[in-house]
């Protein structure tokens, strides 16, 4: 590959990574001035509005499903997109958004792990190693380096939440992994993100009893612009510029940028005027490195392998 060729998919997915990562202080933010249900119901629904405008563009025709596929679709949409972000929006306000994109960013650690084990499979020395480095900075980030708090308070109660929705999302990924072949990226994301949508709103509206239009007037005009970027921005653009991604350069290579929304979200919080300690910092980067370190010795593998191949 081309030195250009290749750069445009990086640069795709840097950009990924930094929408993915604004969205964690940009939502706790917006939190102060509308619920979370609320949050969510406008966001996904201008995403969907988003993604149809999208495929009315590209023209591509709708895969026949039958009934049945549709509702295991609609149940993975309830579970991965609407578990996950119900948990992370009831999760925000009682944590730091650093935090919360720490957490989130064990997912794929935590995928593969439960993979392996529903599969009966024994974990790599890697990724035993890459766990528990990745715990290590995780536990400093969330007790500010003081575990004994941990032993004798517990977890905090947002903490909790977002990585309850870490193992939605993790159990989405694999659950999905079995029938995504029933549609093309886009078109799942469209049926799995409306299904996610509609229980949200139904909770929202029926049980919780929110009112996201009226809460929506209430917003002001750059409160819109937050929503409106965490719509296009986090959920459309940043998914599609890594579905390009993971195809140009492959998934092994485009997991290690999944890896750095953490160290985006904190950069843009710190940006944003929330307060990082040194323990914090230092935390970030022990679980960036033992996050990154199954993705690295892949790429290195693979790079290697290449080159003999080459010779």
């Amino acid at each position: 590959m081309h030195s250009s060729s290749r750069a445009t998919p990086i640069v795709m997915l840097l950009i990924c990574v930094i929408c993915w990562g604004s969205v964690f202080p940009i939502s706790k933010i917006l939190l102060h001035s509308i619920s979370g249900l609320s949050l969510l119901m406008w966001r996904f629904l201008i995403a969907i509005a988003c993604v149809i405008v999208y495929l009315i563009v590209q023209r591509k025709p709708w895969p026949s499903l039958r009934w049945s596929q549709y509702l295991i679709l609609a149940a993975l949409g309830v579970l991965g997109v609407g578990g996950f972000n119900l948990a992370l929006y009831e999760g925000l306000p009682y944590t730091e958004a650093t935090n919360g994109a720490l957490i989130m960013a064990l997912s794929p650690l935590v995928t593969s792990i439960a993979a392996a084990a529903l599969a009966r499979r024994w974990l790599s020395i890697q990724q035993w190693v890459s766990l528990l480095i990745g715990l290590t900075g995780v536990t400093l980030v969330i007790t500010n380096g003081d575990v004994i708090a941990l032993l004798q308070h517990g977890i905090n109660q947002g903490d909790l939440l977002i990585a309850g929705g870490m193992l939605c999302w993790a159990a989405f990924t694999i659950a999905s992994q079995r029938v995504n072949h029933w549609l093309s990226p886009v078109p799942f994301t469209l049926v799995t993100m409306t299904a996610g949508w509609l229980a949200v709103s139904f909770y929202g509206l029926v049980i919780r009893q929110v009112h996201p239009w009226e809460e929506l007037q209430l917003m002001t005009p750059t409160n819109l612009l937050q929503i409106l970027h965490i719509s296009v921005f986090g959920s459309v653009v940043a998914y599609l510029f890594w579905i390009q991604g993971v195809k140009a350069i492959g998934a092994a290579s485009a997991s290690m940028f999944f890896n750095l929304v953490p160290v985006s979200a904190a950069l843009i919080a710190v940006a944003m005027g929330e307060q990082l300690s040194a323990i914090q910092v230092t935390g970030i980067a022990i679980a960036i490195a033992g996050l990154s370190l199954p993705s690295l010795i892949r790429y290195l593998w693979s790079r290697r392998h290449r080159d003999a191949v080459q010779l």
